[in-house]
């Protein structure tokens, strides 16, 4: 079992934590597309960081992390399901991307959008500027600037693993007073800080809470599964054909040739689009296809 979350508890205080370890759906992600090292580490920590928050959240939907910037990654987007499906996806200027270059190099005057899409209820989104030096002080800030609990992260990839440790503060209960409070978080976060990139990717999670919090009473869950899943469909691909409208959608036709072709920029599905099936569209006759999907 290579991609999971694992979420522990500190017995004594209000604080709670979680470890993401992810392996084939990173892989499965940096299959897609030949990023360079620096981007692949980059988009390995947002796999984990999407990963982390959903554990974070009740609902039932979809959780999106995006970044956008005027650098060598213009944007770095990954999407994670309630049901803990992820996926992901960078857009890079080769020319720009420099060896060992960090989050500041690879995406100056950035800013990091959270957007949390439940099934049923309203529609959540929050901003903040990509001004730390790595994207776990981004989103630690970003806590920080809300109104919500007290949030830490730490993560690291590598290219071949991906792995996040979070802390979040919880609603008073075993310390109430809030000087108590407080040293306690500084305890615990401080103690966070020593763990280093080697130690957080090359050891399991029951190791690294031994070494950070071995005289504290920490108790850990079940690990939930995470795999990568492309939400992408024919469907999808039909219904945004069909919003187009039939002229607009024939006018595509001729312009393409003859075929209409649909890809995921996550996955590098192809869905094809014929005369026969567009017709098909417009006359209520659904998406399966007359002739074959190509990929």
């Amino acid at each position: 079992m290579s991609d999971f979350t694992q979420r522990f508890l500190f017995d004594d205080t209000d604080v709670r934590g979680e470890l993401v370890s992810l392996g084939e759906s990173y892989a499965h992600v940096l299959a897609k597309h030949p990023y360079p090292e620096p981007v692949a580490q980059l988009l390995g920590e947002m796999l984990a960081a999407a990963s982390l928050l959903v554990g974070t959240l009740k609902f039932d939907g979809l959780l999106v992390l995006q970044a956008r910037s005027s650098g060598a990654v213009p944007l770095l987007m990954v999407e994670c399901s309630s049901d803990r499906e992820v996926r992901g996806i960078a857009r890079y200027h080769a020319s720009q991307v420099t060896p060992a270059a960090g989050l500041r190099e690879l995406m100056p005057e950035g800013s990091l959008t959270l957007t949390v899409d439940p099934k049923q209820g309203q529609r959540y989104q929050g901003i903040v500027a990509l001004e730390g030096a790595t994207l776990a002080e981004c989103l630690s800030s970003y806590f920080d600037n809300s109104q919500q609990l007290p949030t830490r992260f730490w993560l690291n990839a590598d290219g071949r693993n991906a792995r996040g440790m979070l802390l979040q503060a919880l609603p008073a209960d075993r310390l109430k007073d809030p000087e108590s409070r407080e040293a306690n978080w500084q305890h615990l976060t401080t103690l966070a800080d020593t763990l280093t990139a080697e130690e957080l990717l090359g050891l399991d999670n029951e190791t690294v809470l031994h070494r950070l919090y071995h005289e504290e009473a920490v108790r850990l869950f079940d690990p939930q599964i995470i795999h990568f899943r492309c939400s992408c469909s024919r469907q999808r691909s039909a219904n945004a054909l069909v919003s187009l409208g039939k002229d607009d959608a024939q006018a595509l036709l001729l312009e393409s040739g003859g075929t209409v072709v649909i890809d995921c920029q996550f996955c590098n599905q192809r869905y094809s689009f014929d005369a026969a099936d567009i017709a098909q569209l417009f006359a209520g006759g659904g998406s399966a296809a007359p002739s074959e999907t190509r990929h």
